[in-house]
C-alpha cells in the first residue's frame, strides 16, 4: 500500500507542481513514448546483460513484494516460536524421537501444523540440518553458531540480489536519460532550418529524456530498491530467530528461555507478546 501511495504522491507533486507553474504537459506527453522506449529499453537491456536468469526472476518477485509487503506476518512469527518449542521439547526429552520429524518434515505431525513455514525451503532446511548435527554429537556451541552465521549471511546476500540489481539500474538511469537527450539534440540540429517555435518544441522534447532519466532513478526505481532491501532484511530476521533458538538450546537453556530469546529478535511491529506465546504454549500442552 505504501508503495502505491508513494508513487501517487510523487506523480501528483512533480507534475502538479509543473502544471501549476504554467508548464504544459503536451510536450512531455508527445515525447514520452519515444524517450521511454530509449531509456527504459536501454535500462532493461543492461539489466538483462548484467544479471543471470535467477536474479532476473527474483527481482520480479522483489518488485511484487515491494507492493505486497514482507512475507512473514505476526501469526507466522508466533507459529515459528511454537514450532521450535515443540521440537526442542521432544529433543530434550529423547533425541531419538525427533529423528522422524526432521528426516521427513512433510509427514511430520509437528511440521504439518504450520503449513506456511513448511512451504519455506530455507527455514525447514536450517531447522532440520542443524538439529541433525546436534543429534550427531556436534554440540560445540561456537562451531554451530559459526555455521549458522555463515548460512544466514549467505542467505541474506542471496535475498538482496534483487535490491542490488534495482539499485544498479537506478544508478544508470540518469546517464541513459542524457543519452536520450543527446539523441534529441542531434535530431534538433538536423532541423536547424525550422522556425524557432518548432525548434523550441524539439529542444523541449530532447530535455524530456534527461528529466525522465533522473525522475525514474530517484523517484521510482531507487526508492523501490531501498524498499526491497528493507523488506528482505526484515524477512531475514525470521531465519535469524531459528538460529537464536538453536544456539540458545546448545547453551543448555530451558525451552521457554530459548523461545523468549528468539521472540525478542522479531521485528517490533509483528512481534508476539510474551503473554500471547505463553497462552499459545499452554494451548499446545492442553491439546497434547
Amino acid at each position: 500500500m505504501n508503495a502505491i501511495l508513494g508513487l501517487v504522491v510523487t506523480m501528483v507533486m512533480v507534475f502538479g507542481g509543473y502544471m501549476l507553474a504554467g508548464g504544459k504537459l503536451g510536450i512531455i506527453l508527445h515525447s514520452l513514448p519515444f524517450e521511454m522506449m530509449m531509456i527504459g529499453g536501454a535500462a532493461t537491456g543492461a539489466f538483462l546483460a548484467s544479471n543471470d536468469f535467477n536474479t532476473v526472476k527474483h527481482t520480479g518477485g522483489d518488485v511484487a513484494a515491494a507492493f505486497a509487503g514482507p512475507k512473514w506476518k505476526k501469526n507466522d512469527y508466533q507459529d515459528l516460536l511454537l514450532l521450535m518449542h515443540e521440537l526442542l521439547h521432544i529433543l530434550k526429552q529423547n533425541p531419538v524421537d525427533i529423528e522422524p520429524h526432521i528426516e521427513a518434515p512433510n509427514e511430520s505431525a509437528i511440521f504439518t501444523k504450520y503449513p506456511r513455514i513448511l512451504k519455506d525451503h530455507e527455514a525447514i532446511e536450517m531447522i532440520c540440518d542443524t538439529i541433525r548435527s546436534m543429534i550427531m554429537n556436534f554440540d560445540n556451541v561456537h562451531q554451530v553458531e559459526e555455521l549458522l552465521d555463515k548460512h544466514l549471511e549467505s542467505l541474506l546476500e542471496e535475498k538482496l540480489h534483487g535490491s542490488h540489481a534495482l539499485q544498479q539500474m537506478a544508478d544508470a538511469l540518469p546517464a541513459l536519460g542524457i543519452v536520450a537527450a543527446v539523441l534529441g539534440v542531434i535530431k534538433t540540429m538536423a532541423s536547424i532550418d525550422k522556425p524557432p517555435e518548432v525548434l523550441g518544441g524539439m529542444i523541449g522534447g530532447a530535455l524530456v529524456g534527461t528529466f525522465l532519466g533522473v525522475f525514474l532513478a530517484y523517484g521510482v526505481v531507487g526508492p523501490f530498491a531501498a524498499r526491497v532491501k528493507t523488506i528482505r532484511s526484515e524477512e531475514h530476521l525470521f531465519y535469524s530467530m531459528i538460529g537464536q533458538v538453536l544456539v540458545s538450546n546448545l547453551h543448555k537453556n530451558p525451552v521457554n528461555i530459548c523461545v523468549e530469546v528468539a521472540r525478542r529478535q522479531a521485528p517490533a511491529r509483528v512481534r508476539p507478546s510474551f503473554d500471547e506465546i505463553e497462552q499459545a504454549v499452554r494451548g499446545l500442552k492442553q491439546a497434547a
